[in-house]
């Protein structure tokens, strides 16, 4: 008797496949692992496609300086717990040598790019794991599963394969790299459900909680090693969660009692607004700004 997959079945199917098929055909993957709700479900697929093995890829992480630090303390737990090798990439680093300099508005966000690079070259990484989903972002709708790479990093949406069935192609010249995006299909509200049904933990700022916040731009900004506020800019006490977590300086927080993970479906199923467009300042810098960044090389 075969059973019938329901819509998150056949998603979870999907993204072992593509972990299974890069294994197969790459030589040097890595997961990219922030910490975040999706970077996290990344990670537990790939435990799930090569269990009861390790999963055989390291993880790397672009740390802007700027992160928050109930997320960094859940990153070093679930590395500690799965027995896994984190590289990390600092923009600290980059800025303290003189090879990065800090942008005028304080954000981190886009230069993270050159450290990401430089970490693949330097470890000789051919396919990069991200949990980019194409509900997300415009540039990241075109943006196929399997995302060729030139040898500086930069997407080429020219260049972009057809993916029939289930065929990826990862051929790829030396020096080029192929960004793989096992959650292309997954929505925000199909990565809640299935949270919610393998009772995945996550960082609690996903969750209401009290937090200090002050109002920049239409968003609820936190007080961090980032700044703020600014003259003008009143610091309140207010219920908040984030809907998705990145460098602090432009990643705000909504008002919200949802404090479990029900309470965050009903939330997330009645928004018309995705986590990015709702709560990331710096992808409302042009209608253009995540293809940008990504033609240079960001995730």
């Amino acid at each position: 008797m075969t059973l019938a997959l329901d819509a998150l079945d056949r998603l979870e199917s999907e993204a072992v496949h593509i972990f299974r098929e890069v294994a197969g055909e790459f030589d040097r993957p890595v997961i990219l692992f922030s910490g975040g709700k999706d970077s996290t479900l990344l990670l537990h697929l790939a435990v799930k496609a090569f269990w009861p093995a390790p999963v055989p890829f390291p993880l790397l992480h672009v740390d802007t300086g700027h992160n928050f630090d109930e997320v960094i303390a859940f990153r070093d737990e679930v590395v500690a717990r799965h027995g896994l090798r984190l590289e990390v990439a600092r923009v600290q680093d980059y800025l303290d040598d003189g090879r990065l300099a800090e942008r005028p508005d304080g954000t981190r966000n886009p230069l993270q790019t050159v450290p990401l690079l430089d970490a693949i070259t330097a470890n000789r990484f051919d396919a990069v794991f991200g949990g980019g989903r194409r509900d997300e972002e415009r540039a990241r709708a075109k943006e196929r599963i399997f995302s060729l790479r030139n040898a500086f990093g930069q997407w080429e949406p020219r260049r972009q394969r057809p993916e029939l069935w289930n065929l990826y192609n990862g051929r790829h010249r030396a020096g080029e790299h192929v960004r793989v995006f096992p959650l292309s299909n997954w929505t925000e509200l199909d990565v809640w459900r299935y949270i919610a049904r393998e009772r995945i933990e996550l960082p609690p700022i996903y969750y209401a909680h009290r937090r200090e916040v002050y109002l920049r731009d239409g968003m609820w900004l936190a007080q961090g090693p980032w700044g703020g506020p600014r003259a003008g800019e009143e610091l309140v006490e207010k219920t908040v969660r984030y809907r998705t977590v990145g460098d602090g300086s432009c990643t705000g927080a909504v008002e919200s009692e949802a404090a479990d993970i029900d309470a965050v479906i009903a939330e997330v199923s009645a928004s018309r607004l995705t986590e990015r467009g709702a709560t990331r300042a710096d992808d409302r810098m042009s209608e253009a700004a995540m293809e940008d960044r990504k033609r240079e090389g960001y995730f």
